[in-house]
């Protein structure tokens, strides 16, 4: 057992659970306003967490994990 590596691994599905928080935050987001959210300040409302690393690129969420 490697713990090193296993923290590592539990790092990176972590932040892709997140990854896929902010894009369904994203698509609720389209869904109440009709338009795509030109930052991620738009979407505390529809995410629990911090997601200050992620940002809005071409509509999707780019960030750790994405």
């Amino acid at each position: 057992m490697n713990p090193q590596k296993l923290e590592a691994d539990a790092r990176a599905v972590a932040n892709q659970a997140t990854c896929r928080n902010v894009d369904s935050a994203i698509v609720a987001y389209v869904g109440v306003h009709g338009e795509a959210p030109r930052t991620v300040r738009e979407l505390r409302e529809y995410v629990k967490g911090d997601i200050s690393r992620y940002r809005i690129v071409d509509g999707m969420a780019a960030g750790p994990g994405c």
